[in-house]
């Protein structure tokens, strides 16, 4: 996506923590072994809908300009957009001289991450693309930056998927934090539809104690922000 070049022009200083350093190896044994650019951006006023739209281009000179998706905010944190884009198992930082970045004059600011994560295939699947109802699909778009010392305790439980006699099943996808902002993990939890992220936010609510709800989580978590979105790339 068109973002990209200039994104990673002003991140130079990742070159050796990303492109030179294998991703971790409690990264590896948790099948996240991939590289992901998280970028967040937030548009000049009256610019929102020019912003998106520079968003969704594909980038040409990117080896794989299809394997990204836009999140719009909906509820949440002070941003407008979430791009998430797949990298592969290697990702550097080189000098452009392509043309400036159109989505530049568009954004007030923008703030990017490069994360480990799951092959694309996998992030794929829990993200629902390609999915017949992916059109209805809600997000729920979460970072989180652990307790001093509990950082592994809360891999785990934003790892374990719901328990089995739960009604709402969503799929979701965990990132660490490799290089980039202030957060330890961005965690993003596929609903089907508006009236299953109700449904499950419901029943999180009634069953706060229960394994991985809501007081369990908070003993590990220091800083989180969560905001609501929908997909806006792919569109189907």
């Amino acid at each position: 996506m068109r973002f990209a070049a200039s994104a990673l022009l002003l991140a130079l200083s990742v070159v050796v923590g990303v492109a030179q350093q294998p991703t971790p190896p409690a990264a590896a044994q948790t099948g996240q072994t991939d590289i992901y650019h998280v970028h967040f951006a937030k548009a000049v006023p009256g610019q929102a809908a020019a912003l998106g739209k520079a968003l969704m281009t594909p980038d040409p000179a990117s080896p794989m300009p299809d394997h990204f998706i836009v999140l719009r905010h909906q509820e949440g944190d002070n941003w407008d957009y979430a791009v998430i884009q797949h990298l592969g198992q290697k990702a550097s930082v080189e000098i452009s001289t392509a043309a400036p970045n159109p989505a530049t004059p568009l954004r007030a600011w923008h703030d990017d991450t490069f994360t480990a994560g799951p092959p694309w295939p996998e992030f794929m699947r829990a993200m629902g693309l390609g999915a017949e109802n992916s059109g209805s699909m809600v997000y729920v778009v979460s970072t989180q930056r652990a307790v001093p010392g509990h950082r592994d305790q809360l891999e785990k439980l934003l790892m374990q998927p719901p328990p089995s006699n739960s009604k709402i099943q969503p799929g979701s996808v965990v990132l660490p934090h490799l290089e980039g902002g202030a957060w330890t993990f961005l965690s993003i939890t596929r609903y089907n539809s508006w009236q299953d992220l109700a449904a499950d936010r419901a029943e999180g609510a009634a069953n706060p104690d229960s394994a991985g709800g809501w007081n369990e989580v908070r003993q590990h978590s220091d800083t989180h922000r969560d905001t609501i979105a929908d997909r806006i790339y792919p569109a189907k």
